[in-house]
């Protein structure tokens, strides 16, 4: 058994199962007690901590690494030691490594993909480089897959504690493949590097090989510094000509052509998202024709050349200067948006608490409803009487003399009966002894014809009767063969019951005769036109739905641009049909977006002009409000599943949920300008959505 199950590091790390292994450390899984949640623990290997320069450079990267906050990063959270072991406490991830997830999309990525998770590693190669951290082992074995397509790239400052090696040994064997030229010659790195070796996943993300490969590491390293690789165009004649050419420019063996940074990678990703036939303006750095000739990607390019006949992946109302990804000149400014993201996400966590409990209110409110209602309720109850024996006049006697009128009597059938006289009341319905609190109640009475005078059989009565009970006793007990009319609606009579039948009870049946059966469709629902209730607030979206027979489900509260609460999202569509009880949820505005002053400030100068709300009715309305709907199950391979879909917007996560097997179709809105958009169905892009502008 492994020495460190079981144990707990510093009195508060319980060690639980060994999750994986490297050439310098352990990797554990294991429960924080103090904090109340899983981890992942890495602790070094015996002979790893022999090394003193080792065991300070792991201390020192480790806790330079935890200061970085990023949500495409792994989080390291404790920096330790243990009788003699050093440790780093890191967030357990839930997912598989990118050199797993091609290894079952079958090596190759479709471009669409590989552009959504080059993003990511760059975006946290972003973060990282700009506080002067490279990671020098970028590779699919250090990037993490989450199941909602998001990436997590791990193990940043590692690589560094291993510099002192400096050896290309087997060790070294799955990183080489990646490695920058400047780090085979073993030269000092920088930003540059990382910017390298993320253009080698890249380029295994489009054409599913590797760019050099051989028999040992150093003949690898080699070909890094003095070979180059097929075009991924080549190897694979899907990739578009700009995506190719961002590949070649991260992976330029001339440092000083390679992009200079990740924001400038970013920058020419974004521009291709936005138009996947774009050719940039720079000449080819493989192409040993170009050398001398300017290859750098430069911010002050002239604009790419764009193909009159391309097409967006959507459309919106943007204009042309709008920006994507945002970017950031210092330091200062990331972090700021860094700290108004976290602030997003603490709007979503409590409006997701609001929400639950509400579902419990409403819970306890329907408890109440169906069984506390009526024991609490002290209005007058009446108990059914016992009909059974009587003549219909009798019964009603009894009702009209003794029961205060309070029930009526109304005779649903007649049948013959052996036990029963003509004229007397054989059984009920209410039954006997069952209460009710209405002022009057129909009961209706199944009277006796008396006993047959001949050998005839006659139809039985089967009114309300399970249409499967009724087809086979009529088939075993009767002899007749039994076929279905078409089923009809019914207001009294419940669906799957019989309403009618062909013929009718009491009629003479003849042996090998068909009996046709009219079962109930239940009561026939009319369908009602939806209102518009983008712009009402919660009380008056609720009353202008339980005027026409629906109701108000989840009331969610995002993030949004018109006045704080304000419904910005319906679920059911204005101007739909919509059945009796369909429930609407809806999402309001907490006006974080809004681009004026806040409500109060702007109900202040109203009150204080004497002038009406129709100016900030108009500013609120200029901010454009956009539905996005993603269809679901729409091949075969899909239905039975619970997919789960992630929709991106400007870089910005606003929806990532798992629906269940019989859900059509995922919805959210942004309230905002759109520049991109990224939908994802378990972990795989699709274009296959709409995006409608619903403002008003």
């Amino acid at each position: 058994m492994d020495q460190y199950i079981g144990k707990y590091l510093d009195d508060r790390y319980e060690i639980l199962e060994k999750i994986g292994e490297g050439g310098m450390a352990v990797v554990y899984k294991a429960k924080c007690h103090r904090l109340n949640r899983l981890v992942a623990v890495k602790i070094l290997r015996p002979n790893m901590m022999l090394d003193d320069d080792i065991r300070r450079r792991f201390h020192t990267e480790s806790q330079a690494v935890a200061m970085l906050s990023s949500p495409n990063i792994v989080s390291v959270y404790d920096v330790g030691q243990f009788e003699g072991a050093d440790y780093i406490v890191m967030e357990l991830i839930e997912g598989i490594t990118l050199k797993e997830y091609m290894q079952r999309r079958g090596g190759v990525l479709d471009w669409r993909e590989a552009l959504h998770f080059s993003t990511q590693i760059m975006l946290a190669l972003r973060h990282a480089h700009g506080r002067g951290i490279v990671h020098r082992d970028i590779k699919p074995q250090n990037i993490m897959v989450l199941r909602d397509g998001s990436f997590k790239v791990a193990d940043f400052g590692i690589a560094r504690i291993m510099d002192s090696q400096k050896t290309l040994t087997t060790e070294a064997f799955g990183s080489v493949h990646y490695v920058s030229p400047e780090q085979a010659k073993g030269l000092s790195v920088d930003a540059r590097s990382d910017i390298y070796s993320a253009g080698v996943v890249l380029y295994e993300m489009l054409t599913g090989q590797l760019p050099f490969d051989g028999d040992t590491p150093v003949s690898i390293a080699l070909q890094h510094i003095n070979s180059t690789p097929k075009p991924p165009r080549e190897l694979n004649p899907r990739v578009p000509k700009g995506m190719e050419q961002i590949c070649k420019q991260c992976m330029c063996a001339r440092l000083e052509l390679r992009y200079p940074d990740a924001k400038a990678v970013l920058r020419d990703l974004e521009e291709f998202r936005r138009n996947s036939e774009i050719v940039f303006p720079y000449a080819d750095p493989w192409d040993p024709a170009t050398k001398g000739t300017d290859c750098s990607p430069n911010s002050d390019r002239p604009q790419p050349t764009v193909p009159v006949n391309s097409t967006a992946v959507y459309q919106t109302d943007q204009e042309a200067g709008d920006e994507g990804e945002p970017e950031f000149e210092s330091t200062g400014e990331l972090e700021a948006y860094e700290a108004q993201q976290r602030k997003k996400a603490r709007i979503i966590y409590t409006s997701a608490i609001v929400a639950i409990v509400g579902i419990i209110i409403a819970i306890c409110f329907m408890l109440y409803q169906n069984f506390l209602e009526d024991i609490l309720d002290t209005g007058d109850v009446y108990e059914v009487p016992s009909l059974s024996g009587m003549t219909v006049d009798e019964a009603k006697e009894l009702i009209a003399t003794e029961l205060g009128g309070h029930f009526e009597v109304v005779i649903s059938s007649n049948q013959y009966d052996e036990t029963v006289e003509a004229g007397c009341i054989i059984s009920q319905t209410p039954s006997h002894g069952s209460t009710t609190k209405s002022d009057l109640t129909t009961i209706s009475v199944v009277v006796s014809s008396g006993v047959l005078e001949d050998d005839s059989v006659y139809m039985p009565n089967l009114i309300r009767e399970d249409y499967r009970t009724a087809e086979t006793k009529l088939e075993n007990d009767y002899g007749v063969a039994v076929s279905y009319g078409d089923r009809v609606y019914s207001d009294i009579i419940d669906e799957g019951l019989i309403v009618s039948t062909d013929p009718v009870s009491g009629s003479v049946l003849e042996e090998g005769q068909t009996v046709i059966l009219y079962v109930s469709k239940g009561p026939e629902t009319r369908a009602v036109s939806m209102p518009n209730l983008v712009g009402m607030d919660r009380d008056e979206a609720e009353e202008a739905l339980e005027s026409i027979g629906l109701t108000l489900g989840d009331c969610v509260t995002v993030a949004g641009s018109r006045t704080t609460g304000e419904i910005i999202y319906q679920s059911v569509k204005y101007g739909s049909e919509a059945d009796p009880g369909t429930v609407v949820h809806v999402q309001i505005s907490d006006g974080s977006l809004s681009s004026g002053d806040d409500a109060d400030s702007d109900t202040d100068s109203t009150e204080s002009s004497g002038s009406t709300s129709d100016s900030s009715a108009t500013q609120t309305s200029a901010t454009p409000v956009y539905e996005i709907l993603v269809p679901l199950h729409t091949s075969d391979e899909s239905a039975g599943t619970t997919p789960t879909v992630s929709v991106t917007i400007n870089g910005e996560v606003v929806l990532n949920m798992t629906y269940a097997e019989d859900a059509t179709q995922a919805s959210t809105v942004y309230s905002g300008e759109i520049s991109d958009i990224i939908v994802l169905i378990d972990g795989v892009q699709t274009n296959v959505f709409t995006c409608e502008d619903i403002s008003e």
